[in-house]
């Protein structure tokens, strides 16, 4: 017997007709409602509202709703379906004052000496406002950056920082440079002749550091194998997000967040050469550093590239073997992966696998690739990733077992145009994800937790 969609999917409430669409939302003034007022801080993203999704045009600001695109009105799908006036708050729009009062509560949360994890998990799960850098300290201590003792936090945070700014100063020096430092600490040693004084004579400079040598420990041999990967990193970090002013363009500050990206990506390169950098890690990287970069908090903000590298470090721990190529094919890498979103769409609706996999041929490496490697980067606009990453954070059961059930979801909310169609159609569908109510997904995945 074959299983196809639960009922309770099927509800009514999954598909009320769609209202008509409304005014533009004015970001700013939710913003200012939900924020406790501060004195000179770093812009700080709109507040969140869940079931907004708007279009991936270019936006001045990647959370505002510039384009006049509706909330109300996000579920294009039949099955996805508008929510009605008598939705659960689990998935109706919560009321501003829901926001706030989460907000209280995770401050309280976060004001403890020591932070009650398994309660701010929860919290966090619901969705973290933006406001007071909440989501930014929230982020830190979900990915174990900052220890639930906040007493640690100071020393902690000092060692990390210390720490990245020494990779950086041996990490990122070219050969001269290095070449340089060693002349100089030859002067320590012996004079050389006034003739000859800047140079380095032909008996002082051993083969590893010449330009020309090929030896395996030869700093310049290592460092144009490097120069490949520098040069992706380089690609990638100027297609980052390019209808986002904050990470393109011309202005100082959009080139001075490029750079950082491109330090941490060729750190986290040299410090893990049997990983390296694979393209698309770029898009990972993006959305801790926004948050953190946005941070009210000045020396967080002034220490943003040290933060973001040990988050991106700790988050992509729980991913590098789906970035691991001679991983591919064992029971850990990326097909494996693949493979359990198949079983598990198999097993809560066995119609719509059997549709996908054996009558449209619709092999699930050609989506869900991307989804599972990039964590849905690709997939949504930005305010989604972020709410998305709030629930992939939170959950105890961590981010790859929680990531695999939002992508079931994503294939069962569009169920019906799914089983209507061919392997053309479906394909182009599961590539160009629909807009979606964000917090629908999210009840959906959620129903697919086991036990």
């Amino acid at each position: 017997m074959k299983k196809s969609a639960p009922d309770w999917l099927n509800s009514s409430l999954w598909s009320s007709p769609h209202p008509p669409p409304s005014p533009p939302r004015n970001d700013s003034a939710i913003a200012v409602a939900v924020s406790p007022p501060a004195a000179s801080s770093p812009p700080e993203p709109p507040a969140y509202s869940p079931n907004t999704h708007t279009t991936k045009e270019e936006n001045r600001d990647p959370l505002s709703n510039s384009d006049g695109y509706n909330a109300s009105a996000c579920c294009r799908d039949e099955e996805n379906g508008g929510t009605s006036a008598n939705s659960a708050a689990s998935v109706a729009e919560p009321p501003a004052n829901l926001d706030i009062s989460r907000q209280t509560q995770i401050l309280e949360e976060l004001s403890k000496k020591v932070v009650n994890m398994v309660e701010l998990r929860k919290l966090a799960s619901q969705g973290i406002p933006d406001a007071a850098g909440i989501r930014a300290t929230v982020w830190k201590l979900l990915l174990g950056y900052l220890p639930a003792d906040r007493a640690l936090w100071p020393s902690e945070v000092a060692k990390k920082r210390s720490q990245y700014k020494h990779f950086k100063e041996e990490l990122l020096m070219n050969p001269s440079e290095i070449t340089r430092r060693l002349e100089e600490s030859g002067h320590e040693n012996h004079e050389l002749d006034v003739g000859n004084q800047g140079f380095l004579s032909r008996s002082e400079i051993n083969h590893g550091e010449h330009p020309l040598s090929l030896g395996k420990s030869s700093i310049w041999n290592q460092f144009f194998k490097e120069s490949e990967i520098v040069e992706q990193i380089d690609r990638d970090v100027m297609r980052t997000h390019p209808d986002i002013h904050f990470f393109s363009g011309d202005s100082s500050s959009a080139k001075s967040n490029q750079e950082a990206l491109r330090n941490i990506l060729i750190i986290f390169a040299k410090l893990n050469p049997g990983l390296r950098y694979v393209q698309g890690m770029n898009e990972i990287l993006a959305p801790l550093y926004y948050i953190f970069k946005n941070d009210p908090n000045e020396e967080n903000a002034d220490n943003v590239e040290a933060d973001t590298f040990f988050c991106f470090m700790e988050l992509l721990s729980g991913f590098r073997d789906n970035f691991v190529q001679q991983l591919d094919n064992s029971v850990v890498g990326i097909r494996a992966t693949i493979t359990r979103l198949s079983q598990l769409l198999k097993e809560h609706d066995e119609e719509l696998w059997r549709h996908l996999e054996m009558t449209s041929k619709v092999n699930p490496q050609f989506y869900a690739f991307r989804w599972i490697t990039l964590l849905l980067t690709q997939e949504f606009n930005f305010a989604d990733i972020l709410f998305i990453w709030d629930t992939l954070l939170s959950d105890p059961d961590g981010p790859q077992v929680t990531l695999l059930r939002v992508c079931c979801a994503m294939l069962v909310i569009v169920r019906k145009r799914l089983l209507a169609g061919d392997f053309t159609s479906n394909l182009k569908l599961l590539q160009n994800y629909p807009p979606t109510n964000i917090s629908h997904l999210l009840y959906v995945a959620n129903k697919f937790r086991a036990g």
